[in-house]
């Protein structure tokens, strides 16, 4: 009879769907820090995290209800609520003098003209060095701002308000 080999057992985070770690040595070998943004169910989350052998440090952390203190009573997961917070911590990026990043989206694709890109393009808009590629992978001025949204006529008010707030 022949004997089985024992199964390998894969790394608790890989287990749980936590953690891609092919994925993250790619962007650890950059030895940039990562510019990491998470979708939930009720809003946009992003941070800027450095490597350290001894766990990774949250530089900046930001996510899309801080927008309620600039203003935002609208959702905060929607493409112009993920635009701003692109824009909200790219400026604090940009305060912190941190020379560039790179996206860590974790197990969602970067698709073009997606929540994603817009929450990219805000970045960008800050002025943060960050890869992304073409332009056209953005979505376009009205769907950022809003316009293409049912009563949108607050939204967009809302939205130029605070843009022109954070560009300064």
């Amino acid at each position: 009879m022949a004997t089985k080999r024992p199964r390998t057992v894969l790394y608790r985070r890989r287990r749980e769907g936590k953690t891609d770690y092919s994925k993250r040595l790619k962007l650890l070998i950059a030895r940039k820090p990562r510019l990491i943004v998470r979708l939930t169910n009720r809003k946009i989350i992003a941070q800027l995290i450095e490597f350290n052998p001894q766990g990774d440090k949250v530089l900046i952390a930001v996510d899309s209800s801080a927008l309620k203190k600039e203003g935002w009573n609208h959702s905060f997961k929607n493409l112009p609520a993920a635009y701003l917070t692109g824009l909200l911590i790219g400026k604090k990026v940009i305060e912190k003098n941190i020379p560039g990043t790179i996206l860590d989206s974790g197990f969602k694709s970067v698709l073009k003209k997606s929540i994603l890109t817009a929450f990219l393009k805000g970045v960008v808009d800050a002025g943060v060095n960050i890869p992304h590629g073409d332009e056209d992978i953005f979505p376009d001025e009205n769907r950022l701002t809003g316009k293409h949204i049912q009563n949108n006529d607050k939204i967009v008010e809302d939205f130029n308000k605070i843009k022109d707030k954070l560009m300064k």
